[in-house]
């Protein structure tokens, strides 16, 4: 199954669409995707994995591969750095987004295979299905939706499912 959100700021889930959050630079093509640049990339992303702050939220009812956050555990964002759009151990000594958040918008995240296979310098890092903020502002690039659309979504996916980010 391929869910599909769109640069309007919906995404379809189970045969309903959602209100979802995106980057502030809005959709553009992935070949023109680059880090920091606040843009979403249009294309279909495989879903990785699920993880989850077990001190914060129960293991998420779903097929796909599920593991629980460390206090350690990172995304490395520099295009410079052999690990850039891979998974790190903080303290890192390049620049790496932490998931143990102080907010709860990481309290699930669902890895997205973009510029994964291998990762290009540049071409955008850390591109997740996330939990929104309450007043779905945007994300860096990222897909955001409330936690009681995510939980459907994940409920219904399979693996070999995939985000679609289209304009």
């Amino acid at each position: 199954m391929i869910f599909r959100a769109t640069g309007d700021g919906f995404l379809d889930v189970g045969g309903r669409r959602v209100r979802c959050a995106l980057g502030p630079a809005g959709v553009v093509p992935a070949a023109m995707k680059r880090e920091g640049d606040g843009a979403s990339p249009a294309g279909i992303w495989p879903i990785r994995e699920v993880l989850y702050r077990a001190d914060r939220v129960a293991a998420p009812r779903t097929r796909l591969a599920v593991r629980p956050i460390g206090q350690d555990d990172g995304w490395c964002d520099d295009s410079a750095d052999p690990a850039y759009n891979q998974p790190v151990r903080l303290p890192y000594p390049a620049s790496a987004e932490a998931f143990w958040r102080d907010d709860h918008v990481y309290d699930i995240i669902v890895i997205l295979g973009h510029n994964d296979s291998p990762p290009v310098a540049g071409m955008g890092s850390a591109i997740f299905l996330h939990i929104c903020r309450p007043d779905y502002s945007p994300t860096e690039g990222c897909v955001a939706v409330a936690r009681a659309d995510l939980e459907e979504l994940l409920t219904t996916a399979q693996p070999g499912d995939a985000l679609e980010i289209a304009p």
